[in-house]
């Protein structure tokens, strides 16, 4: 693949505050017009290490370039071609939406910045509330009003960290669908999420616990590549069966799944000679394959709290 096709190539990126490594000597490529997912754990670097990529921070050690400019070197250029949006809300909640639309436009110095900020009002939706007050919004118009301040000065790279936290199923839905039409006009997508749907939309994953980067792919290869084995239980009596499983070797994972248990571990030996010690008549057991929340808790129990 030629470099050119890469809106993100960056290795070695290493970050440390305190003395303590938060981001870890990580490698990345996201192709030009990819959504690429970014999992973990509170706390794993995700953070961190897109505000490196947008240029708000300079690594301590690596090298790379996102959109073709070096992360070192060029982060003025970088910050002019990325839309980045914040976990938090971080617009003047006094002023309307268009109000807050044609500030981000003054701060991009963006030409006919009036008509610019009218596309973005009809792009999201917002054209009907754009004098409204942003306090006065949803969750679910808030983060249409973020996401259209993102856009608003055409980026190449959008940098989304958590952005659909805390708004109802069918904002986040309808966000997706944006996102997607976007990546389809050639936009790039880093987006992090805890949400397993959201993450299972995305071409690409990567998944980072504590400023490490444990496995990374396409859905299919990411749960391939944990190895991780699954069986499906039901029948009377789970909460007992589930105390009666925890803590017998080859069982990493009980989890509840409404009316079922899924039991997993990565040992298929170990799993199965567990299993086979509680088996009784009541239960039916059917081996599954392993969901991406499974794999995400097991590799965030196999990982080294780097603040322990």
């Amino acid at each position: 693949m030629s470099p050119t096709d890469l809106a993100i190539d960056v290795t070695g990126v290493t970050k440390k505050f305190d003395g303590k490594t938060v981001v870890d000597a990580i490698d990345l490529s996201v192709r030009r017009g990819e959504i690429y997912g970014f999992l973990g754990p509170n706390g794993s670097g995700k953070t961190t290490f897109i505000r490196m990529l947008c240029g708000l921070l300079t690594p301590d050690a690596g090298q790379g370039t996102c959109l073709g400019y070096d992360v070192l070197t060029q982060q003025a250029e970088i910050k002019r071609h990325v839309g980045y949006m914040t976990q938090r809300f971080s617009y003047y909640e006094d002023l309307s939406i268009r109000e807050n639309l044609d500030f981000i436009a003054r701060i991009y110095d963006v030409s006919d910045r009036a008509a610019a900020v009218q596309h973005s009002l009809e792009r999201l939706g917002l054209q009907n509330r754009s004098a409204q007050l942003a306090g006065q919004l949803s969750g679910g118009w808030k983060q249409r009003l973020a996401l259209a301040a993102c856009l608003i000065h055409n980026p190449q790279l959008l940098l989304l960290d958590e952005p659909t936290a805390g708004v109802d199923p069918k904002a986040r839905r309808e966000f997706w669908d944006e996102i997607h039409q976007l990546a389809a006009a050639g936009l790039t997508v880093l987006i992090t999420t805890h949400y397993m749907d959201e993450a299972e939309r995305c071409h690409r994953l990567a998944y980072l616990a504590y400023g490490k980067l444990l496995a990374r792919g396409t859905l299919a290869e990411v749960l391939a590549g944990a190895r991780l084995n699954t069986w499906r239980v039901t029948g009377p009596g789970l909460l007992e069966l589930a105390a009666g499983l925890r803590g017998r070797p080859g069982v990493e994972q009980v989890v509840a799944f409404g009316n079922t248990l899924h039991v997993s571990g990565r040992d298929a030996a170990k799993l199965d000679a567990a299993i086979n010690a509680v088996r009784d008549p009541r239960h039916e057991w059917t081996r599954v394959r392993s969901g991406l929340e499974d794999v995400f808790i097991s590799l965030m129990d196999e990982a080294k709290d780097n603040f322990a």
